[in-house]
């Protein structure tokens, strides 16, 4: 949190709040000037870590220099890529939702169709529900991440040039798969996370979280 590496994630958060209409509820005590001036610094640099972190990536992805299964299109690649960070960050939030929800009384969880079904298999039977999710779940995210893990990890062939033409000592690493892990842990994970804190019922209300639910 004090480097503010993932601080990008609090603008992806602001973002959907906007669209949304609703603002973000927070705990924390209103920063001072100072407070702003190195919150908005911190997201500004993460942002652009982000940004770069995607550029190495998709350049090495479309170029044949990462890990990812040969015979396999980059362009489907990248589809299935995008697909499995969004059913990540779905799972990611969904179990924030599903705690923030436990919380409430059922006359609070509001009308919807699908917000309804998924209490009533979370929060229904014998209370084993919502704990057998948090295992489908961790299973789910292991199955989904092996995929990830093989687009984001960069591999340079022999006789292959670096990326960007950078250093070899830089291109090594670019080849620890740190480049990667950011990306996943502020749009895969952190980003949905924050969303489903600040609304937990629209999460629910989410047909998407129903049918996940139901597969995990």
């Amino acid at each position: 949190e004090w480097t503010g590496l993932l601080h990008s994630s609090y603008l992806i958060s602001m973002l959907v709040s906007a669209l949304a209409g609703k603002p973000v509820e927070s705990k924390e005590p209103p920063r001072d000037i100072g407070g702003n001036i190195t919150f908005w610094v911190k997201c500004l640099y993460s942002l652009a870590l982000l940004v770069f972190c995607f550029a190495v990536t998709l350049v090495a992805l479309f170029d044949g220099k990462t890990t990812m299964w040969e015979g396999v299109p980059p362009i489907v690649a990248v589809i299935i890529f995008f697909i499995l960070m969004s059913v990540v960050g779905m799972l990611e939030g969904m179990q924030i939702a599903f705690f923030a929800v436990a919380k409430v009384e059922d006359s609070e969880r509001g009308e919807a169709k699908f917000a309804k079904m998924t209490c009533d298999i979370l929060f229904g039977g014998t209370g084993n529900n919502l704990p057998g999710f948090m295992i489908g779940r961790q299973l789910c995210v292991v199955s989904c991440m092996f995929f990830i893990a093989r687009v984001t990890s960069v591999s340079i062939p022999d006789g292959e040039s670096n990326i960007f033409g950078v250093s070899d000592g830089l291109q090594e690493f670019f080849n620890t798969g740190l480049l990667g892990a950011i990306i996943t842990t502020i749009v895969g994970s952190i980003t949905w996370q924050l969303v489903a804190a600040a609304f937990p019922l629209a999460f629910l209300a989410n047909p998407l979280t129903y049918i996940l639910l139901r597969i995990c």
